[in-house]
């Protein structure tokens, strides 16, 4: 049987998998990128329009030497490419003031986040209620409450951001192959990896794993269990108050529990806002997610988090 052989594969090309495969082939290595889709897609967790971008990153400020850098890179990708991916919006962080929020297994999450700015003199202003709402009265932040201000916050456009990787990384030798799904991936005699695909066996010295929901099908049993696949559902809100496109991204806690927590973007469309929250409650394997959004979980989302915060 013959190989075809690289120094190394990525598996799966979303937000890691592009990354991955784009800095690779900058830096000269012999690289092949395969993706069970076509990416960017709509399968996979890096879509849906816009992700939100912050330096002082509430769930370790490990994170922010590797977020400073990002915004670095994609300011060359976009120099490089002509399409816009990163827009500095602002951000602004909301605590309602009732329970100390958690997120991402990080207690305190909103004080956390300002301690991590001020020791990296990351540019902020903290508000009160009464000043947030004179600044953005659209946010009906409770009058306890506290926010926190961040300027070089914002957001990135994941399709976008996807695209320009793969697109840089075949025009520096890269390879890509589209709807190919990875049947196995072994280890080889050699100390080689061999990862099969339909018709084909590919051969490289490292393999990076970027499979994401799909992580599970490369794993023993053993380890599956230490990985939740968990549908997160996105809404576009109609908007009456065209201030909305003036907005920061937001994120606002409101409560002790994971779910106590909605974010959002400002009026891309100049018609409607993207808001979430986020849900833990697993599946098996991302085949068995709903993709549809059904008129009980929109009303739902409505009454419980847009209904009580927002105006316009």
């Amino acid at each position: 049987m013959e190989f075809r052989d690289f120094e190394v594969i990525v598996i799966g090309l979303g937000a890691v998998g592009s990354a991955s495969l784009y800095q690779l082939s900058k830096a000269g290595v012999s690289v092949l990128g395969i993706d069970r889709f076509d990416p960017p897609h709509r399968l996979g967790s890096s879509h849906g329009e816009t992700r939100i971008t912050r330096l002082a990153v509430g769930e370790s400020d490990a994170y922010v030497p590797m977020v400073k850098r990002s915004h670095e890179i994609w300011r060359e990708i976009e120099a490089m490419t002509g399409n816009a991916i990163f827009t500095e919006c602002g951000g602004v962080l909301l605590d309602s003031g009732k329970t100390p929020w958690a997120k991402h297994g990080v207690d305190g999450f909103f004080q956390n986040t300002v301690t991590i700015a001020e020791q990296f003199g990351i540019a902020h202003q903290t508000m009160s209620s009464d000043q947030l709402k004179m600044k953005y009265p659209l946010l009906q932040l409770e009058e306890e409450g506290t926010a926190y201000f961040e300027y070089s916050a914002g957001y990135l456009k994941p399709e976008a951001a996807i695209q320009a990787q793969i697109n840089l990384a075949e025009m520096n030798g890269a390879i890509v192959l589209r709807n190919s799904p990875v049947l196995q991936v072994k280890k080889r005699f050699d100390s080689k990896v061999q990862v099969e695909i339909e018709g084909e066996s590919l051969v490289a010295d490292v393999v990076i794993n970027c499979t994401g929901g799909w992580i599970k099908d490369f794993l023993s049993q053993t380890y599956r269990s230490k990985f939740k696949i968990c549908r997160q559902i996105l809404h576009w809100v109609k908007i009456e108050h065209e201030d909305w496109k003036d907005y920061p991204v937001f994120m606002w806690g409101h409560g002790p529990n994971p779910e106590d927590f909605i974010y959002g973007f400002p009026s891309l469309d100049g018609i409607s806002i993207k808001m979430a929250t986020e849900s833990f409650e697993a599946v098996d394997h991302p085949d068995q997610i709903i993709r549809d959004v059904g008129e009980e979980e929109q009303q739902k989302f409505w009454k419980e988090q847009v209904e009580p915060r927002f105006r316009g």
